[in-house]
């Protein structure tokens, strides 16, 4: 093997879970397993696991057989005032198509949202320890919050982070973007281009979204840069792969 590899399943949650059952079995014929599965509590506003009994149980075992649990959001909808420049128009609208619901919020809106996702999952029987922000966009303010409230380990296009040891892990992330034609064709060949330009790379991640799975040639070009990423590469969840991140002293602080 040649490193590690990280997969994530974005977007989980009752709301899209026809399209993750896609994914999941996908993911199951090609042996992947030790997957990082983000629950969303309350996708859209459109309710909750609390409602979804058949689903927690799918998730309860998945986690019992080694795959990982992590809260990605409350809503994953960004609700905070409108962007007021270009920079931070392009960011919240036309990059993320207003879902980075922790890009502009403060310690003090961020810290309720948190709290209230981590309850709704916990009161259905899902136990998180790490969270990633919607689009991967985490505001100053919800870095403060993720540290006092104890969350173990979060992640950006970047790296991952260990909380509890303020280190961060550069791993490069492989995604797509299905939300239009011209940007399903751009992912394909920039999938196939990460594939080879992040070949040496010790911790790689993959990042998979529900709207994936609606589009065959899409869905084609990622089964054929899974099996590949997968015969090099042994599986890991973002947590375990902390742990044994912890034995290599190479780690940067992260501020």
């Amino acid at each position: 093997m040649n490193g590690v590899l990280c997969i994530a399943l974005h977007d989980v949650a009752p709301a899209t879970w026809d399209a993750c059952r896609v994914w999941l079995d996908e993911l199951d014929a090609l042996n992947a397993h030790a997957l990082t599965l983000l629950l969303v509590p309350d996708f859209h506003a459109r309710g909750g696991f609390e409602h979804a009994p058949a689903v927690v149980r799918v998730l309860q075992q998945r986690a019992t057989r080694g795959d990982e649990l992590a809260q990605h959001g409350l809503v994953h909808l960004d609700q905070a005032p409108a962007p007021r420049t270009p920079v931070a128009w392009l960011r919240r609208r036309v990059l993320t198509a207003g879902e980075g619901e922790f890009a502009a919020l403060d310690e003090s809106a961020a810290a309720p949202r948190l709290a209230r996702g981590r309850e709704l999952l916990g009161a259905a029987g899902l136990r998180v320890e790490g969270f990633v922000a919607p689009a991967w966009l985490a505001s100053v303010g919800t870095w403060r919050a993720l540290r006092a409230a104890g969350y173990a380990w979060t992640s950006d296009h970047r790296a991952l982070y260990d909380l509890a040891q303020a280190t961060r892990h550069a791993a490069p992330v492989l995604t797509a973007s299905p939300r239009s034609a011209w940007r399903r064709g751009a992912s394909r060949v920039w999938l196939t281009a990460m594939l080879h330009a992040t070949r040496a790379a010790p911790l790689l991640r993959v990042g998979l979204h529900p709207a994936d799975v609606a589009h065959p040639a899409l869905l084609r070009a990622w089964r054929d840069v899974l099996r590949e990423l997968l015969a090099q590469r042994a599986c890991s969840t973002k947590a375990a792969a902390l742990r044994m991140s912890r034995m290599v002293p190479s780690a940067e602080h992260a501020a």
